[in-house]
């Protein structure tokens, strides 16, 4: 994901659109934050033999959209960043998942089983 949103943001500037690359910059940090801290949130739910989840884990389960919806909301109402760059940053993890669902693919269908 880190790699899909660099690229764009090096694509975005050497195109001299720098406010596009701020905005898909905020997103996709966004994005990328959200992910993170939900992928936190399953591997601590996930584990064996923990009986409680921390607070600070369900804080930063719960705080995730609202969090993410107030940014989009307060960059939305200023016009600061353009916000289509920012929606398009918050697609950031979709890239990921695509390019890694390719990858699968291709190694389930070229799997080299004996």
């Amino acid at each position: 994901m880190a790699l899909c949103a660099a690229a764009v943001l090096l694509a975005a500037l050497a195109s001299g659109r720098g406010i596009f690359a701020a905005g898909f910059g905020l997103g996709a940090a966004l994005a990328i934050l959200n992910y993170v801290w939900l992928h936190q949130a399953v591997a601590v739910l996930m584990t064996a033999g923990q009986s409680r989840t921390s607070k600070w884990v369900v804080a930063k389960f719960l705080v995730r959209y609202p969090l993410m919806f107030a940014a989009v909301w307060f960059f939305y109402k200023t016009g600061w960043l353009p916000f289509t760059a920012i929606l398009a940053g918050l697609f950031v993890p979709v890239a990921g998942v695509l390019i890694e669902g390719a990858v699968q693919i291709r190694k389930g269908l070229f799997a080299t089983d004996n």
